[in-house]
């Protein structure tokens, strides 16, 4: 059983940054790959970006590819998600997940078995 907090969602404005952080409670947190996903009003939820177990390998939607950067610390059991040059279309309700398979890292929504609460970042023009 894994459970996952996010936190450090807010409103900021375009250009801004924000970072997004994930605690992971439960099963040995560096034994397994952690994505961010988010969904916007109206729309499907959607991958943002994911890290393998060891921080090894990490990829990224054309969308956020070289403003955003996630990055894992094993020994805190947290993931985080720096997301800077916000743009108003970045706006959505970001989710951290696990994917519980060992040695898996994938950019698959239904592969990922655990998902946080969410926490809603806002980005005005």
């Amino acid at each position: 059983q894994v459970q996952l907090v996010e936190s450090g969602g807010g409103l900021v404005q375009a250009g801004g940054s924000l970072r997004l952080s994930c605690a992971a409670s439960g099963r040995t947190f560096s034994r397994y790959a952690m994505g961010w996903f988010r969904q916007a009003p109206g729309k499907e939820r959607e991958f943002v970006a994911a890290i393998s177990w060891s921080g090894g390998s990490t990829y990224y939607a054309d969308s956020v590819k070289g403003r955003f950067t996630i990055s894992r610390d094993n020994a805190k059991n947290t993931v985080y998600l720096q997301m800077n040059s916000l743009k108003p279309e970045d706006t959505a309700v970001y989710y951290c997940a696990a994917d519980l398979t060992f040695g898996r890292v994938t950019v698959q929504r239904n592969a990922y078995d655990t998902w946080g609460q969410g926490t809603q970042v806002t980005v005005s023009s």
